[in-house]
């Protein structure tokens, strides 16, 4: 943590927050991640992870924290700056460890206290100045788009450079599993006999143009051309033989007739 301009921040809140930031490295909220500016100790940035079994699981969201400075005496405000469906962006949120409510306002409350009770009203549903009213489904849309949006973050980007490197990876993992998962294209059927066929044995359709140079079918499907050709035949046969045998039978039972007459 960089100390450059800290100078401006009141001795007090100066040393509170430090310890703030050496107790939140020590034993990290679960979920969340902060980093103050190395300009401005008295303005905070922090990343939620979307917990598991919740509209927000797999998306992170990007806020800040303006302390006063007059802290701890006075609560700070809290901003969510990536949609989520949640809270309105670049808002002050009315919490009661916000500013909102310094009346109760406990001074011993540490920064870890402050991103617990943003996160535990975070996957709520209590309605409070600055929350937004949207469905699990929306919410879950707002997760997956959180990855890219957080990246377009310059401040985000720098001060977060290991949940940048995260987020990448989640991407390129979803881009693979998203080509493997691709279905294979399904294989068109050449009509007996079409003299006309598209590159790699197409058909060409509504009698359209043969493709130049006179490409000839895939092998494959002349095969299956051939082999229906001769399925046909055989069938064709296998009818004439047994209308030749329906007849002569007929023949045979009307000279019967007329003999027994």
């Amino acid at each position: 943590m960089n100390n450059t301009g800290n100078k401006r921040a009141p001795t007090t809140a100066t040393q509170r927050l430090k310890q703030d930031y050496l107790r939140i490295k020590k034993d990290p909220v679960p979920y969340i991640c902060a980093e103050p500016l190395p300009s401005n100790i008295l303005e905070w940035h922090y990343v939620v992870r979307g917990p598991e079994k919740t509209p927000y699981e797999g998306g992170y969201y990007h806020g800040k924290l303006i302390f006063p400075r007059e802290f701890p005496f006075k609560p700070p405000s809290i901003y969510m700056i990536t949609p989520n469906g949640r809270f309105k962006c670049n808002t002050r949120l009315c919490l009661s460890i916000t500013d909102f409510h310094p009346d109760t306002w406990n001074p011993a409350w540490s920064v870890s206290t402050i991103l617990t009770g943003l996160l535990s009203f975070m996957v709520e549903k209590g309605p409070t100045l600055g929350s937004i009213e949207t469905s699990d489904y929306t919410k879950r849309q707002l997760s997956a788009q959180s990855l890219a949006f957080n990246l377009k973050d310059k401040v985000f980007c720098e001060l977060f450079p290991d949940v940048v490197e995260e987020i990448k990876q989640k991407q390129k993992a979803q881009e693979e599993l998203s080509a493997r998962s691709q279905p294979l294209p399904l294989p068109d059927v050449v009509p007996d006999g079409d003299p006309q066929q598209a590159h790699y044995g197409l058909p060409a359709l509504n009698g359209g143009p043969a493709p130049a140079g006179g490409a000839n079918p895939a092998p494959g499907l002349q095969q299956a051309n051939r082999n229906h050709g001769l399925l046909g035949g055989a069938l064709a046969n296998l009818f004439v033989i047994v209308g030749f045998a329906a007849f002569a039978y007929t023949v045979k039972y009307v000279l019967r007739s007329i003999a027994q007459e």
